[in-house]
């Protein structure tokens, strides 16, 4: 006889032995690497840019592996087989393991990758809906070998690894949310131009047809320093780019071999909101060009100049921009009105769609083009141009990173589609900032974020200056145009850490994420190359001289020792980051933080020393650090980036030593609220993770009160301060709110701003925009303070309260 408890536990001791025995007999993952060998790669395709993506995937396993991937010529079980939807063979695959790729089918370079078994052997399908989806996945298998889309431009060294291998069920589908996703290579004097013509490419050649006579005073950015650069571009699933065009620059379409490696890396050419039908007209025509640069006297000229560029471009990879303004940063010339600005464009438009249409398709539709209303431009569309409607509309924030437009319901409805031109560096007024990367990440994903949520899809170029230092911030943008999903469940400091996590592995990256968070908020309150309190481009020349914040010392003396704080803690880093790392640490984090910490110092101590309250040579030991550490920045990896890195680009006095001299005007006052609440402490508002002054600003939705119990108020007054995000009107003209206090309500509040108005140049340097509200005190034990949004739009930083 068997007891039912006996029967019962030999019946579990079988099962997990099946358990236990099952795992012997399924299947086995996928060996990218097994031993330092690498595997097999079937492509039976012609693509350029497949064949560059394997080129790189190549060379990466070699790095990693210590091998090289073998191209073989057959669809063999254990390979890696690569091809996209309307191959033969792929259709096959997909066919025999029942998959289901309609979604992929129907997208913009979209791939997928998954674990099959041919012939009960693990076999890696890597499918694309088109070549550059398909390169797309193959750059997509370099990831899952560790390799950092910055192996190169930030000198993450991949790791050796002797064996890499995908699980047995691994699958993944991914396609852009943005079709067109780039970068614009701008204000590259001080350190693209210099270091790819000095140091990395000084052999780059002009065209044969080009008079060496007429770009002597210019340098080259040549095919090989390109092909980095595509390279990147390919790495982070970006396909566009705006080449440098500054006048120091030989441009793109003058040097050999630069057109040809675009094709190569599959690269779309665009180009800026002056340089129209892919000229540099900020150079080319005074190269090539004949008269003067104004289409409304010298038309024929301007025609045929647009057309010669064309009829060498054929059906190459490019995004033709439309319209016209001046040779560079400029209003179109002859123009006096807005009235005859467009007229004058709506007869460019017609030319050029003529031209398009007679030398690239005759159906100009099937043409990549955009029309960018930047600057003046702006007002000239609203007075109603005629742009086509299937070109895009790119959208420009003001230099700052605020979006200035947001297409309304019938601009979303174009079949164009809307674009965004975006700023991360900047040269002009009020003040430039091209030498270190600050802009906030998380003001960047809260502006990006509500662009898209306005079908601002279909285009997205970025101003990255020289690409250094703001290597992170072009990674957010990036990823947030492949997968802006993605970005926002993580969210902005998981994103960072994500990011550091892969350059300098976990425990690393959990000391460094909190000194970047910091110093990116430190910096968003006044950016680096604001702290000397000076302007450029205005006339009043008291703007060129170093003077005092409006800070009282209490403020000043908080600050330096945050700063003090980050740029401690990063330097005590450095000796635990390991030797493979050393300068890919001290170019993503050791000498922006440590610069930036610097530059404060040298203008606070400054201040200070101003007033007798600190010794000046503190000033000027910060500024001799700042130079020591340029030049360390430009002697790494053997002198890989000499010229790369200039502490004081445009010269200006914001950089220097500062003159000793003695104030003439006290310092402002302390004056401490009694109550400061951040966005975030608002019931009712939607708060923005890392941004504002605090870290803790939040939107308040269209119609919704937000409200805070403020208690135990004393006094006749209470005066309530509220500094908002200096953002522009998203869905109407204005951008307004009213605050309440019990029963007192203010009248509707806007803080919209105008061109570049006194307050809109005052809002961008110190990021906030600020109004003040008096009222009665009414309760001495609790008022209910209600912020209400008017418009949509209205994200609330802090509120500060003071009692009269």
């Amino acid at each position: 006889m068997i007891y039912p408890a006996l029967q019962k536990k030999s019946i579990l001791v079988f099962i997990n032995l099946c358990l236990a025995i099952v795992p012997l007999f399924a299947h086995s993952g996928f060996n990218l690497i097994k031993n330092n060998q690498a595997a097999n790669v079937y492509y039976g395709g012609s693509s350029p840019v497949v064949e560059t993506a394997l080129e790189i995937l190549d060379a990466d396993a070699k790095q990693v592996g210590q091998c090289a991937f073998k191209r073989i010529d057959s669809a063999d079980a254990g390979a890696i087989i690569i091809g996209e939807l309307n191959d033969p063979i792929i259709s096959k695959l997909i066919k025999d393991h029942h998959l289901s790729l309609a979604d992929i089918n129907a997208k913009w370079e979209a791939f997928y990758l998954k674990v099959i078994q041919m012939e009960k052997i693990p076999t890696l399908l890597v499918v694309g809906s088109d070549a550059r989806g398909t390169a797309y996945g193959v750059m997509e298998i370099s990831r899952k070998l560790g390799v950092s889309p910055w192996s190169w431009w930030a000198d993450v060294v991949p790791r050796k690894q002797s064996t890499v291998s995908l699980a047995a069920d691994f699958e993944d589908r991914q396609s852009p949310k943005v079709q067109f996703r780039g970068i614009f290579l701008n204000d590259e004097d001080w350190g693209l131009t210099p270091w790819s013509s000095q140091t990395y490419e000084p052999e780059a050649t002009l065209d044969a047809e080009i008079d060496p006579a007429k770009t002597k005073k210019m340098a080259t950015i040549g095919p090989k320093t390109y092909a980095r650069i595509f390279e990147l571009l390919l790495r982070l699933r970006a396909n566009s780019i705006w080449p440098a065009m500054h006048e120091v620059t030989v441009p793109f379409y003058f040097v050999q071999g630069n057109r040809e490696m675009a094709e190569k890396y599959g690269i779309y050419i665009g180009s800026s909101h002056c340089e129209p039908l892919a000229r540099n007209s900020a150079t080319e025509w005074d190269i090539v060009g004949k008269g003067p640069y104004n289409y409304l006297t010298n038309k024929k000229e301007i025609v045929d100049y647009w057309s010669n560029r064309l009829k060498t471009l054929g059906q190459s990879h490019n995004i033709f921009t439309l319209g016209m303004r001046g040779k560079h940063d400029g209003a179109m010339e002859g123009v006096k009105t807005t009235a005859a600005y467009k007229d004058a464009l709506n007869q460019v438009l017609q030319d050029q769609t003529d031209l398009l249409k007679k030398y690239v398709n005759s159906d100009p539709a099937q043409i990549p083009q955009v029309v960018i209303p930047y600057k003046e431009v702006l007002d000239v569309y609203r007075a109603g141009i005629a742009v086509p409607d299937y070109a895009t509309l790119m959208w420009c924030d003001d230099n700052y990173g605020y979006v200035t437009h947001f297409p309304d319901q019938k601009e979303r409805k174009r079949a164009g589609g809307n674009g965004l031109y975006y700023h991360i560096s900047y040269w002009g007024r009020p003040h430039d900032y091209l030498w270190l990367s600050t802009m906030s990440p998380a003001l960047i994903y809260q502006q990006l974020s509500t662009a898209y949520q306005h079908d601002v899809r279909k285009m997205w170029i970025v101003n990255v200056g020289d690409i250094k230092p703001a290597e992170y911030q072009i990674e957010l943008l990036m990823d947030m145009a492949w997968n802006i999903d993605q970005v926002q469940k993580m969210g902005i400091n998981q994103h960072m850490n994500q990011f550091l996590q892969r350059e300098f592995g976990h425990r690393l990256a959990k000391k460094i994420g909190p000194i970047m968070q910091e110093h990116y908020r430190l910096a968003h309150i006044r950016k680096p190359e604001f702290m000397g309190n000076t302007r450029t481009e205005e006339k009043d020349p008291a703007y060129k001289l170093v003077k005092d914040l409006p800070w009282s010392e209490q403020q000043i003396q908080k600050r330096l020792v945050q700063y003090k704080h980050i740029q401690d803690a990063a330097t005590s880093i450095w000796e635990s980051v390991p030797l493979d790392r050393k300068d890919a640490y001290f170019e993503l984090v050791l000498y922006p933080v440590v610069a930036a910490a610097k530059m404060n110092e040298k203008h606070l101590y400054a201040q200070l020393a101003r007033h007798g309250k600190a010794e000046w040579q503190k000033s000027h030991d910060a500024y001799d650090k700042i130079v020591t550490l340029t030049a360390q920045y430009n002697l790494l990896n053997k002198g890989k980036w000499k010229g790369m890195m200039d502490y004081k680009p445009r010269n200006l006095a914001v950089f220097d030593k500062i003159v000793e001299e003695k104030a003439v005007v006290p310092m402002v006052n302390d004056d401490q609220p009694v109550k400061r609440i951040t966005g975030k402490d608002l019931t009712g508002s939607i708060p923005y993770e890392g941004l504002g002054y605090q870290g803790q600003a939040a939107a308040i939705p269209l119609g919704v009160e937000a409200s805070y119990r403020l208690k135990g108020l004393k006094g006749d007054s209470v005066t309530i301060v509220v500094h908002l995000l200096p953002a522009h009107p998203v869905s109407s003209d204005d951008l307004r709110f009213e605050v309440s206090l019990g029963q007192q309500h203010s009248p509707a509040i806007s803080y919209k701003t105008v061109g570049r108005s006194e307050e809109w140049k005052e809002n961008v340097l110190r990021n906030q925009a600020i109004r003040t509200v008096k009222f009665k005190v009414t309760s001495v034990q609790q008022e209910i303070l209600r912020i209400k949004a008017l418009d949509e739009g209205v994200v609330v930083d802090e509120v500060t309260v003071y009692l009269d």
